[in-house]
């Protein structure tokens, strides 16, 4: 700097690299030289202080870019002093630094830098590892880290549904570092990479060549590139041998606002984030106001000049690769290339910010207001200090200003490559993303987007279709998570969305529909009165009522004659009653089971069955003793008379009305829904309560019947007119027959059905007593009136008693 106003003076700089000149870098180095002129020209910064600057080209190479550093901190670089005349020098170490442009030769000046406190301000090194202040504690830059354009890609591309990708990188500090983030973040949004293959341009070329096959190979249609543009010129050209089916490309910031490319039509719908474009007002004519002579001045321009010509300056000092001597009619407008396109500045506004950035901070260092000391002596590390705090906004309107990383606040462009109508390829911005915003609100679409091959629709890249619901997503053995077999969802279970991990089991009342994606409740099964079983026991039922009913009738009709009286009338008329019951109680069974239901139906079953069996019973003893009681001298009859009968058959149903009220006081029976007999139904049934209860029930009453059963059978030789053994002989055997079978019947018959068994048992074991006992009695005193009299009754009696 000096206080002499608008003068500076470019120094020899060191002779070039070998390789081509990069005309987009030297654009950069003008527009630091553009921005240092308008400073030098306000009022309101750096007043009476004129701004001087060095321009040293490190090749983009580390071991050059390691020279500059020490050269810089060590003062071997002639700079100017804020307190000496432009045209002096002294040895000093510089003040800041504008650049590198690349990351990779950013991170080893920035660790030389940062032992001195020197700080840099890089317009274009993205790496994220810079933003490690503990490593690079002077390092700033006005382009956004990589961290939040990786981060910013992967959540477009889950945003647009791809889960199946690819991935290509520079084998270097941006693309290993870049990538590494975007894996992460991809990785955190369940997206799956086939492939992530790594290439540098100075690699081999069979290294190229495996890459570009890699990506003709694959399966993915997306692929994310994490190139420098560089590398990205090598593939594009290798691909372009043997195109790939069509790929939608993703890109980085370097490469998708890199004109050249849009020669490429195979990368037509390519998408990236990209700094935004900006204008810089005097900028394109600054550029473009060149002539030879001040060509001549520097050895950066006078190389630009010939190389973009074709000829050799007159005037210039040493020899020159060009035997054609420039004549005077070149016109650097008439050239298209990286230093004269100003359409799209991007990259060059953040050369404009950084310059801006470090003079703000020797405005606030050395100036108070509009007023500075220019004879304040200043250290690197104070610049460095005050950069941490500048915010401040740039001529053409932009914001900045530095976070503890040393980063701006990122903000980029969604770009898209879409066909103009003259069938070109062009930039469009379609969207943008702003890490300032709210987490979920970053990323914005604002515009259609024009996919691979120019068509409307998104592509579609997935490893594996959707899973439907009803189906659930199972990893594909040795291959990554988004590779994935559907697999239905097991029985009793459902998924209502689409790629479910896993499926969820229907709670125990419901079942899943066909489709397995939704819970439906179960089917209610039970014995009900409009069933066809349930109709068919119920006519059954009612039906043997109405023939205990009949015989009835026609034993009191007929009370007395002979046969009537001589089977003990009173026993024979309170079975009838009892087997009415029987048949009757079986109806308790049908219908939906409730609470007085399902108690009523066991006690009412066991009550009127061990009554039954009691009057059949006290028949057979009655059979026993009147033929006892013909033998000479007994008198066992007055021993079971009437009154006897009564009292027994009493005993034994009162034996049974005790068990029962026992079992409802303990635990009685109760309506339960059965889910786990059938899967997709609920059986309402009547649970038993107490087991001892039922199976107690049931033991009284088989005891009962087994005890009848051998009295009967004791007696069956008697004469036939008066024995009534045998027929009852005959119907205790039915009857122990049908609750023997009743018992494996009813245990392992399903749902309805096992009322139906316990149903069927009862009217069997009715019918079969009603029919063995009173229908040869009503035969006889209806078809046969003849047999049916004293005198034939007693010409059967034996002679002799057994």
């Amino acid at each position: 700097m000096s206080s002499e106003q608008n003068t500076y003076t470019r120094l020899p700089r060191q002779p070039r690299c070998s390789g081509s000149m990069d005309f987009r870098e030297l654009r950069f180095a003008r527009a630091m030289e553009f921005t240092i002129h308008e400073i030098n020209n306000r009022t309101d910064l750096l007043p009476d202080i004129t701004l001087g600057y060095q321009i040293y080209d490190s090749c983009s190479a580390v071991p050059m870019a390691i020279k500059v550093a020490f050269q810089f901190a060590n003062g071997l670089v002639p700079i100017f002093n804020y307190v000496n005349s432009c045209s002096k020098s002294v040895a000093a170490a510089v003040p800041a630094l504008v650049g590198e442009s690349a990351s990779t030769p950013s991170i080893s000046m920035a660790r030389i830098l940062g032992l001195f406190g020197i700080p840099q301000v890089s317009n274009y090194a993205t790496c994220a590892c810079l933003s490690d202040k503990r490593q690079f504690p002077a390092f700033f830059r006005t382009v956004p880290s990589d961290e939040h354009q990786a981060a910013a890609l992967a959540r477009m591309v889950k945003f647009f549904g791809w889960t199946w990708i690819g991935a290509v990188r520079s084998d270097s500090d941006y693309g290993n570092n870049g990538m590494a983030a975007f894996l992460k973040t991809a990785q955190e949004e369940g997206i799956c990479v086939e492939y992530s293959e790594a290439y540098y341009r100075t690699q081999p070329r069979s290294k190229l060549e495996r890459v570009a096959n890699v990506i003709r190979k694959s399966t993915a249609r997306v692929i994310v590139a994490f190139l420098a543009s560089g590398d990205m010129k090598f593939l594009l050209e290798e691909l372009a041998r043997q195109p790939p089916p069509p790929l939608q490309w993703i890109g980085s910031e370097t490469w998708i606002i890199e004109t050249e490319f849009l020669r490429y039509n195979m990368c037509a719908g390519a998408i990236g984030f990209g700094i935004p474009r900006s204008v810089i007002p005097g900028l394109p004519e600054f550029l473009l106001d060149l002539s030879p002579e001040q060509a001549l001045q520097s050895p950066l321009l006078m190389e630009f000049w010939e190389r973009s010509f074709s000829c050799s300056l007159k005037g210039r000092t040493g020899s020159s690769e060009f035997l054609r001597e420039c004549d005077g009619s070149e016109d650097i407008r008439a050239l298209q290339n990286p230093y004269t396109d100003t359409s799209q500045l991007r990259v060059t506004n953040m050369v404009y910010k950084a310059t801006y950035a470090i003079a703000h901070a020797i405005h606030g260092v050395i100036c108070s207001g509009t007023q500075c000391d220019k004879t304040l002596k200043f250290a690197p590390w104070q610049i460095l200090n005050r950069l941490k705090r500048v915010n401040f906004t740039t001529k053409n309107g932009y914001q900045v200003s530095f976070d503890s990383n040393g980063d701006p606040v990122a903000v980029y462009e969604l770009i898209n490559w879409q066909f103009k109508k003259d069938g070109a390829l062009n930039f469009v911005p379609v969207g943008y993303y702003d890490s300032s915003k709210p987490r979920g609100q970053e990323f914005r679409m604002n515009s259609a987007i024009s996919w691979v091959g120019g068509q409307t629709e998104v592509p579609v890249s997935v490893c594996s279709e959707s899973c439907p619901p009803g189906t659930r997503k199972a990893v594909q053995k040795g291959r990554p998570v988004c590779c994935y077999d559907c697999i239905p969802c097991a029985e009793g279970e459902i998924s209502n969305k689409t790629d479910s991990l896993d499926c969820l089991r229907c709670s125990a009342e419901l079942w899943p529909n066909t489709k397995r994606d939704s819970c439906l409740p179960k089917s209610i099964e039970f014995l009900s009165w409009d069933d066809t079983l349930g109709i068919i026991l119920t006519v059954f039922s009612v039906t043997g009522a109405f023939i205990a009913v009949c015989v009835t009738a026609v034993f009191y009709k007929h009370r007395a004659s002979p046969i009537v009286r001589a089977n003990n009338s009173e026993l024979s008329f309170l079975l009838l009653f009892s087997l009415t019951l029987c048949f009757l109680c079986s109806l308790t069974f049908i219908g939906r089971p409730s609470e007085w239901s399902c108690m009523l139906r066991h006690t009412v079953f066991g009550i009127t069955f061990v009554l039954c069996i009691s009057c059949v019973l006290g028949k057979t003893i009655v059979v026993l003793m009147a033929f006892r009681a013909t033998l000479p001298g007994s008198n066992v009859m007055k021993w079971f008379g009437l009154p006897q009968q009564r009292l027994s058959v009493l005993a034994f149903t009162l034996i049974q009305v005790i068990i029962c009220v026992l079992w409802l006081t303990i635990s009685p029976p109760f309506p339960f829904k059965n889910v786990k007999h059938y899967k997709d139904k609920i059986i309402l049934e009547c649970g038993l309560g107490s087991d001892v209860g039922f199976w107690a029930v049931l033991g009284y009453i088989g005891f009962l019947a087994v005890l009848c059963f051998i009295l009967a059978f004791l007696a069956r030789k008697l004469p036939d007119n008066f024995n009534e053994a045998k027929f009852i002989t005959f119907s205790m055997l039915i009857f122990c027959a049908v609750w023997i079978t009743f018992i494996p019947a009813y245990v392992s018959s399903p749902g309805k059905f096992t009322v139906a068994v316990e149903i069927f048992a009862i009217l069997a074991s009715s019918f079969g007593l009603i029919i063995c006992i009173f229908a040869p009695k009503c035969f006889i005193i209806v078809f046969r009136p003849e047999q049916n009299t004293k005198k034939h009754l007693m010409g059967k009696v034996p002679s002799k008693a057994l």
